[in-house]
């Protein structure tokens, strides 16, 4: 199926247009697929990535992650979250994208890489680019 031909430069592309670290998208991808879930459950999720005491604040503040259910310190002992329907689109995006559904934004508008600022940016427009040519 080729899905993942493209995984890095997606990720790139998702990281630098909502200005999100490649290690919060892939929790997010996680917490996605756990649907509503705990402080515990996002705890255990990240294990597997660097360690960043602000993440959890980080995720919240940006609107990558909405309380489902706040406790009451009485009969509901912890809050439940669930990530935004910001987080749901941009995962479908880049699903679409990865699938061939979807190209990849190449106004200055809609992609910052495309502006070209650095070095990486200019190999990541070509790099765009050839992705597109592809998927047709």
């Amino acid at each position: 199926m080729n899905i993942f031909k493209y995984y890095r430069l997606t990720r790139k592309w998702a990281c630098k247009t909502y200005n999100i670290l490649d290690a919060d998208l892939e929790l997010l991808f996680y917490l996605d697929c756990e649907g509503r879930f705990t402080r515990k459950d996002f705890m255990d999720g990240v294990y597997t990535f660097s360690w960043d005491k602000a993440r959890w604040d980080r995720l919240r503040q940006d609107g990558w992650i909405d309380t489902w259910r706040h406790r009451n310190r009485t009969t509901i002992k912890y809050s439940v979250y669930k990530t935004s329907y910001r987080c749901k689109q941009l995962i479908n995006r880049i699903y679409k994208i990865m699938l061939g559904k979807e190209k990849i934004p190449t106004s200055f508008r809609r992609n910052k890489i495309m502006e070209g600022k650095s070095y990486m940016d200019k190999v990541l427009t070509k790099s765009i680019k050839d992705v597109n040519k592809d998927t047709i």
